[in-house]
């Protein structure tokens, strides 16, 4: 019998097929130029929260109305729910959808936070396969500069990032494992995932 570990493994390698069909498809109209433009934005969106000197949870509420100008959240949530997503409920899709936009919103803020009193650059944008990637750097007061990375496509119809990386740390796989994780410990109860979800600040 596979334990709770091995059944999602398990499940995750047989969905391989159906967790890809959430990426973006090719991203005809994308162009690196357009997608370096809306990281450029992101960017300038970015570090002008962590210049503000806003209090904590007034940056937080910044950072999450980024993530909803800026994120494919949609595309992110379901990928997040891997396999789980083909037998949730458009209602349970879509409050979901809700309460994890606010969840990475806190959490991906916080890390922005960290960047006070540095800032992030934008180095360069290139086409691999379907999407456009963009590569910035965070320069940090005495740290040593980093790569962030966006995945920019424009599948939901605008240029939208779907992914992320903070020091080589893939957020699609994190968010994943994670998300995965929480509904293991609930016994695969979706409802319950979610309340707790909610919770989280």
């Amino acid at each position: 019998m596979l334990n709770k570990s091995s059944r999602r493994s398990f499940l995750s390698q047989i969905s391989a097929t159906a967790l890809a069909a959430m990426l973006p498809m090719p991203a005809f109209a994308l162009s690196a130029s357009r997608a370096k433009t809306l990281v450029d934005r992101l960017v300038a969106d970015i570090n002008q929260v962590i210049d503000s000197g806003k209090s904590e949870n007034l940056m937080l509420k910044e950072f999450e109305r980024i993530f909803d100008r800026y994120a494919d959240v949609p595309t992110i949530a379901r990928y997040a729910l891997g396999v789980d997503a083909r037998r949730a409920s458009p209602a349970q899709l879509s409050e979901f959808t809700k309460v994890f936009q606010r969840y990475i919103s806190i959490k991906y803020g916080k890390r922005f936070r960290e960047f006070i009193g540095g800032k992030i650059v934008v180095d360069s944008a290139r086409q691999i396969k379907s999407f456009i990637e963009v590569k910035t750097t965070a320069h940090l007061r005495g740290e040593a500069p980093f790569d962030v990375t966006f995945l920019v496509s424009d599948k939901s119809g605008s240029e939208k990032f779907f992914n992320m990386f903070i020091e080589g740390i893939n957020m699609l796989l994190t968010e994943r494992d994670e998300i995965g994780a929480m509904l293991d410990q609930r016994g695969g109860n979706i409802d319950a995932m979610i309340a707790d979800l909610r919770k989280v600040s």
